[in-house]
């Protein structure tokens, strides 16, 4: 069985080959970053499984990873190593002859994840489901990504290495804002275990009228909204807003369907990472890749979506997340 800490290590196993082609290049600050986040996935349930046993040190050695991350990313040695023209010219040429082609392979990611995760519960190998059932999306992500990975290289005639090389360019690129994500959905976790939600629940029962539904259901949209322009993350801001809002107003006092509450609260938590600086890897990242005179101009072409969407989705949430009441 595939089970979520197969994911993990594969993660690990390509931070590790950009450890080491950094560290064939000689950018030690890159490599040394990418060697303590590769511990984390690599060995992060030993970790989990030392802390339950009663064992302190891995744990905190995790934590002085952590920090050493932020004194990497602080330090401003984190830089990229600029393309030759001639590399530059090769992937322009490469780029105009594949044209759409190239869009296959990170089409073929969600149209994967999407096929295994409906289909999780029929692929079986005996009396066995090949795919754990506790978390069938993000296993079917990173099936899905490797499969991408051999339509890649199937439509682009590139070998192996060159694909790791490629992958390490742009891992490179991203840097520390690649570690942006976790970061911000750990933060969440951290403002529901500090009592953020009861705080919101209190005081959005002294500004709305919590009999009325409608305007809990409001409440809560617009704070996911508001909490993910924060943050950067709708994965931070849905356990704070859950706590608050969604769990005691919604569901308990109102009756709201808790999966369609849930599904549609992310998707309207989306909508501000739309509208939001924070969310870099999606909307500053970009710009840069892109090499856009606007920093924001990501953020300025997505924000008309960004409303229409919140606008739509608060409609559908007002008709779907009440229907058996």
């Amino acid at each position: 069985m595939i089970v979520i800490e197969h994911v993990y290590w594969l993660i690990g196993a390509f931070l590790l080959i950009a450890t080491w082609l950094n560290l064939r290049d000689r950018r030690w600050a890159m490599a040394a970053f990418w060697v303590v986040l590769a511990s984390a996935f690599l060995f992060g349930n030993a970790i989990q499984r030392a802390g339950a046993n009663g064992a302190r040190w891995p744990a905190q050695l995790m934590g002085l990873g952590v920090i050493a991350l932020g004194l990497l990313a602080a330090s401003g040695k984190m830089q990229i190593a600029r393309d030759s023209e001639g590399a530059v010219s090769v992937r322009r040429a490469n780029a105009q002859r594949l044209g759409n082609r190239l869009f296959v392979p990170a089409l073929a990611i969600p149209l994967v994840t999407l096929a295994l995760v409906l289909g999780a519960k029929y692929l079986r190998w005996g009396t066995s489901t090949l795919i754990d059932t506790a978390q069938p999306t993000l296993i079917s992500l990173g099936i899905a990504c490797v499969i991408a990975l051999a339509v890649a290289l199937r439509t682009t005639r590139a070998s192996l290495p060159q694909a790791f090389g490629e992958g390490r360019r742009l891992l490179d690129t991203l840097g520390c804002v690649a570690v942006l994500p976790m970061l911000l959905a750990t933060l969440g976790s951290v403002f529901a275990a500090t009592g953020v939600g009861d705080a919101i629940a209190a005081l959005v029962g002294t500004v709305i009228p919590t009999d009325d539904r409608i305007a809990c259901l409001a409440a809560f949209a617009l704070g996911m909204v508001l909490f993910t322009v924060i943050m950067g993350n709708a994965f931070a801001a849905f356990p704070v807003l859950m706590a608050g809002i969604g769990l005691p107003l919604l569901v308990l006092r109102h009756g709201a369907d808790p999966a369609v509450l849930g599904a549609m609260g992310m998707l309207t938590g989306y909508c501000g990472t739309l509208l939001t600086p924070m969310a870099a890897n999606f909307n500053i990242v970009p710009a840069v890749l892109l090499e856009l005179p606007d920093q924001y101009g990501v953020i300025r072409a997505q924000m008309p979506t960004a409303l229409a969407l919140l606008a739509v989705n608060v409609v559908l949430m007002a008709l779907l997340v009440f229907r058996g009441h």
